[in-house]
């Protein structure tokens, strides 16, 4: 596949046609001799269900850590200094981030080899022992250093496992999706990384708010980690009813046909990934990592930003970013439609635009020390990183081929999360610590997006809307 084409390839186009994709037509006699857009069958139903829950139980799990922050660094970093042991947790945040290419490239081949069912479900049952692992860690006051290196190993596990689901759901989702409908599958699917914020969130909400601080702080915060296992169980039986993809189906017949024939060596899916695949792997990194950075900020850091450099209360902030991410996963679906209608490309130049543009003044309002402003500023920011992904959720998993695509897609989707959505939330506590100007970070933001765009331009990233699954 050239990854410098502008438009789908002649056999692209044809597959888009026969699947009902929006083609344009000369004449009425023409367009009314198209076929009639298939429906959605009950098997893509329930694999867009498997892939949603399952999605949302993983980053349920990823979520709690970033929420429970301020908590956690007092019981596994205890500092006489606050941000310090802030800036430590984040650390640690970041350091589920570093393997997650690793967790990509190990789950990626073996997905590209046995399936993408099958993989799915050891993802999802890894980080449900490893959230709830970390719900029953004992902190540092009982057993010393060794907690937080413990909270560290989990930490490595979650993120070992969120590097084959990440990418893997989506891919699965993908290859069952109908062709003109995959932007609003996918960024459902990937919505609903956003919805656990929510959940979480109004979850430890209601702890808090029911039980004293030194309840809460001694035994309560476990709870919101102690059912990530049960979650697990849920999302696998749901999983369980959903078949593998027709397109790695076809692929793995095709494949084995041409070994018999001796046309072709058995494919090893790392060595064809970056040997074929190398320049649109260099593209999905850098085009998810903006979105990484995006996502991280708004999920993972501003409820101890609001709090600790807006001034509002834990409680206020918990609400705040809640409604945030809420506003996320209604609009990522309405996003990914219209990058169904107008193209992967569009989306994320103007949504790079959008974000560069936007995140001082979303920063500044987040900072305010107004409950509305905050929100406000936090909508915002939604909106921006929103418009970039109704191009780039779609397209990171479509610019690949069934052969190599998981494993391309989570390796170099999952490295583009590590260098720049792991270190999000310590990027901007240092920032703010160092400048003492409380939206200092949104500088961040816009020297990424500007950098991002620059290098979508630079490296002529294609439109792949309708390609072959």
């Amino acid at each position: 596949m050239d990854s410098n084409e502008a438009s789908p390839p002649p056999h692209a186009r044809t597959s888009t046609v026969a699947a009902g994709a929006d083609a344009p037509a000369s004449a009425a006699g023409e367009r009314a001799s198209q076929p009639v857009r298939p429906g959605i069958t009950s098997m893509q139903k329930r694999v867009l269900a498997g892939g949603s829950v399952g999605q949302f139980i993983e980053f349920y799990d990823f979520a709690l850590y970033g929420l429970s922050a301020v908590v956690l660094s007092t019981l596994f970093f205890p500092s006489d200094n606050q941000l310090a042991g802030l800036l430590a947790l984040f650390a640690t945040f970041g350091v589920a981030f570093l393997i997650r290419p690793l967790g990509g490239l190990f789950f990626g081949a073996l997905g590209d080899r046995i399936g993408r069912r099958a993989v799915l479900v050891i993802t999802l049952l890894t980080i449900g022992v490893a959230t709830t692992a970390i719900g029953l860690l004992p902190t540092y006051e009982v057993i010393g250093p060794l907690a937080p290196i413990l909270l560290v190993l989990m930490r490595l596990l979650q993120g070992f496992s969120a590097g084959g689901e990440s990418a893997g759901a989506p891919s699965f989702v993908f290859e069952h999706a109908p062709v003109h409908r995959r932007g609003l599958f996918i960024n459902i699917t990937l919505a609903a990384t956003a919805l656990p914020s929510v959940v979480a969130a109004f979850f430890i909400l209601v702890l808090s708010t029911s039980m004293s601080d030194e309840s809460f702080t001694s035994w309560g915060w476990r709870i919101p980690f102690l059912i990530a296992l049960p979650l697990a169980l849920v999302g696998l039986w749901i999983r369980a009813k959903t078949e593998e993809s027709p397109a790695f189906k076809e692929m793995m017949e095709e494949q084995e046909e041409k070994i018999e024939a001796d046309v072709i060596e058995k494919h090893t899916p790392v060595r064809d990934a970056f040997r074929e695949n190398w320049l649109q792997m260099i593209q999905v990194v850098f085009v998810m990592g903006l979105t990484a950075m995006g996502f991280y900020f708004l999920s993972g850091y501003f409820v101890s930003y609001v709090s600790t450099t807006g001034g509002l209360s834990r409680d206020q902030s918990l609400m705040l970013n809640g409604a945030a991410m809420l506003a996320y996963t209604i609009l990522l679906p309405l996003t990914g439609m219209i990058g169904d209608r107008v193209g992967r490309r569009p989306m994320m130049i103007g949504g790079a635009i959008a974000i560069a543009v936007l995140a001082l003044p979303a920063f500044w309002l987040v900072t305010s020390g107004s409950v509305g402003l905050a929100l406000l500023g936090q909508l915002i920011f939604v909106i921006a990183i929103c418009t970039y992904g109704g191009g780039c959720y779609t397209f990171f998993i479509e610019v690949f081929d069934t052969k190599s695509r998981f494993t391309s897609a989570a390796f170099s989707y999952n490295l583009g999360y590590a260098v720049l959505g792991g270190t999000a939330p310590f990027v901007g506590t240092a920032l703010v610590n160092a400048t003492n100007v409380p939206f200092s970070p949104a500088f961040y933001v816009i020297a990424i997006a500007i950098m991002t765009l620059l290098a979508m331009l630079i490296t002529k990233v294609p439109e792949t809307r309708g390609r072959r699954a």
